[in-house]
């Protein structure tokens, strides 16, 4: 029984996750791009939300790009670059132990704003609650995996967790055994991101296709304000005005023998 949910978890679990986190999120842009959106509550108590969204979002921006490089890379790669598996695993601890903190300093700010402000629990629905309080407890086990790692410095339970990786990638079905004999904690944490992938399409996690990285390299701009009033030729809005007897009259107008009361 063990090892037949061991498989469901970990090695059909997984497929299920990233298939609905693509096709799901497809569909709701396609469906319904209005909702397409973080649905922030920034002009409430703003400075709070300002510091904690930025340090949750730099934070997590860390951590997705440290488990995308730190799993999926080939172990034959790191083994020919000559990095030695206890160094790997003390920089991600390092790392993603800064990261994690940041995150989640930053998600009990949020969560803290959406759970104690009235007003602010009053216009968040079920949903931003409970996605709120699934990141914070995601970066709480992440950061136990990170307490645990320190007390296993030779890096197998490292190794393990990339075999799984890199066995799902090429669709192996023995890609569960890898994970038989990892300890618990990393096994939580493991299911918790599938189901956050898996709940994306369905919540206000689905903005992160729509991150404006593009923002940080577009050219810069100018903004030019007119003095011209809005929908007014400007030749009309620049022309002197010309009062008399309680009328005014625009040049053109005094030439065609018309008056504006």
């Amino acid at each position: 029984m063990s090892d037949f949910l061991n498989q469901l978890a970990f090695g059909w679990y997984p497929y299920l996750a990233i298939t609905v986190l693509f096709v799901g999120s497809i569909a709701r842009f396609d469906a319904n791009q209005y909702s397409w959106r973080s649905q922030s509550s920034q002009f409430l108590r703003r400075k709070q939300m300002m510091i904690g969204s930025n340090l949750f979002h730099m934070g997590v921006l860390v951590l997705f790009v440290g488990h995308f490089i730190g799993l999926l890379t080939p172990i034959w790669v790191i083994d020919a670059l000559g990095v030695s598996h206890p160094f790997k695993q003390l920089t991600a601890m390092i790392v993603g132990g800064i990261a994690g903190i940041a995150a989640l300093v930053g998600s009990s700010m949020l969560l803290h704003r959406r759970l104690f402000d009235p007003r602010i629990r009053r216009s968040s629905s079920f949903g931003d609650i409970a996605v709120l309080s699934l990141l914070w407890l995601q970066l709480v086990f992440g950061v136990l995996t990170i307490v645990w790692s320190s007390q296993q410095l030779d890096g197998h339970e490292m190794v393990k967790l990339m075999g799984w990786a890199n066995a799902l990638v090429v669709f192996d079905a023995a890609a569960a055994e890898q994970l038989a004999g990892v300890s618990w904690i990393f096994k939580l944490h493991i299911i918790l991101g599938l189901t956050l992938f898996l709940i994306t399409p369905f919540t206000r996690l689905v903005h992160i296709w729509s991150a404006p990285i593009w923002f940080l390299f577009r050219p810069g701009f100018q903004i030019v304000r007119s003095r011209h009033k809005l929908g007014q030729p400007r030749d009309v809005a620049a022309a002197p005005q010309f009062a008399g007897g309680g009328a005014s009259a625009t040049p053109r107008a005094a030439d065609s023998g018309e008056t504006g009361a």
